[in-house]
């Protein structure tokens, strides 16, 4: 356990290195072909329930995904880390101004202003991390709050992330979950195992499709 928690203090300071070193024009064009893949989606125009994290600046930017979800009438939850347990709760939001700044800098929802999420049977969650394999396991940040709450999630989990942080395989523990749909700047991919619940999708053989 002792060498792959060290294997992947490596690989996060190699993806953060990639992140912190891409081109800002490049990034922001890879970040719109993300965001036209991942709303080409058929899980993603059925489900009226959107839950995504609010980026950072090395992450992929999700702030075009909110608004696209508004646009379209969907709703938004983001996290909110609970850093007692490692836990993290997901509220709507209806505005970038139902904000604040949170748990490790990063912008969380205000409690008072916003409504739980409460089902964990529906919906389309997505999912940031470092780096993602062809099997749909990822490289988080570390802090195992995705995990602990993908082990309750029951809608469609998609993994988005750049090409240039894909790896063949990546080792897994016990407490890693998958996601269901990969989507990079390059091509989506659909993996052999799916979420649970309403929105269950039947196993197929994972393929991908390039635009």
């Amino acid at each position: 356990m002792r060498n792959l928690k060290l294997f992947k203090i490596d690989l996060r300071k190699k993806y953060r290195a990639i992140r912190e070193n891409m081109n800002p024009k490049e990034k922001k064009f890879m970040d719109e072909r993300i965001l036209h893949k991942l709303s080409s989606l058929s899980e993603y125009k059925r489900n009226r329930d959107i839950l995504v994290y609010v980026s950072k600046k090395i992450e992929v930017s999700t702030y075009e995904i909110m608004c696209d979800a508004w646009k379209k009438g969907k709703r938004v939850a983001v996290p909110r880390c609970n850093t007692d347990d490692r836990s993290m709760d997901f509220y709507y939001i209806r505005s970038m101004g139902d904000l604040e700044k949170g748990a490790f800098g990063l912008y969380e929802p205000i409690k008072e202003k916003c409504e739980i999420y409460k089902t964990f049977l529906g919906g389309l969650c997505i999912v940031p991390g470092f780096c993602f394999d062809q099997n749909g396991y990822r490289l988080g940040y570390g802090h195992g709050y995705y995990d602990r709450f993908l082990q309750k999630f029951r809608g469609i989990k998609v993994g988005i992330c750049y090409s240039n942080c894909m790896k063949f395989y990546l080792p897994k523990g016990k407490y890693d979950r998958p996601v269901d749909i990969l989507v990079n700047d390059k091509y989506i991919k659909r993996i052999h195992t799916y979420g649970e619940g309403p929105y269950r999708l039947r196993n197929r053989i994972p393929k991908f499709r390039r635009y």
